[in-house]
């Protein structure tokens, strides 16, 4: 008797070696990055002289500044846009009004969800409205992450969520 070979997919373990490797290869990063200080915390600290034995017991010590790399906020900060899509002096003077409250803070990264009927018209949009933002407020967005995502929605307008550094 002879063995009729079967149609279809066979499962073969040479086919998990690759998606293996890029999930250990994902941990090892996420790993190596969380060991990593943050230079500017690190250049942004001092070193503060030291009482002497004289000073007074009962002078208030006063409280000591955190130390160590700076943290992202659990919670982003939402807003909505609404411009047509090339038209960047309206998109720039949206941002700058809605970002006016948080000035002095520095933003971590960006997600911004380009809303449009097709996937690449999106993204396009919320690329144009990322490149918005640093123009609109350029010391808030120098060196975040901007990531451009589409949403199905009417053309023209995108959301944005903000994530900020820790004060």
């Amino acid at each position: 008797m002879s063995r009729v070979p079967r149609k279809g997919f066979r499962f073969n373990p040479v086919y998990l070696a690759g998606w293996l490797f890029a999930d250990m290869l994902l941990v090892l990063a996420l790993v190596s990055m969380g060991d990593r200080g943050d230079p500017l915390a690190a250049s942004a600290t001092e070193t503060t002289p030291r009482p002497s034995a004289s000073a007074s017991a009962a002078e208030p010590k006063p409280k000591p500044k955190p130390t160590g790399p700076r943290s992202v906020e659990r919670k982003p900060v939402k807003f909505d846009v609404t411009a047509s899509a090339g038209d960047t002096d309206a998109m720039v003077s949206q941002l700058e009004k809605k970002t006016a409250r948080y000035e002095g803070r520095t933003a971590a990264f960006v997600i911004t969800f380009g809303n449009a009927p097709e996937t690449a018209a999106g993204q396009a949009y919320a690329e144009e409205i990322n490149k918005a933002l640093k123009v609109a407020q350029p010391a808030m967005f120098r060196g975040a992450t901007p990531r451009n995502f589409w949403s199905r929605g009417p053309a023209g307008s995108a959301d944005l969520e903000i994530y900020f550094f820790t004060r």
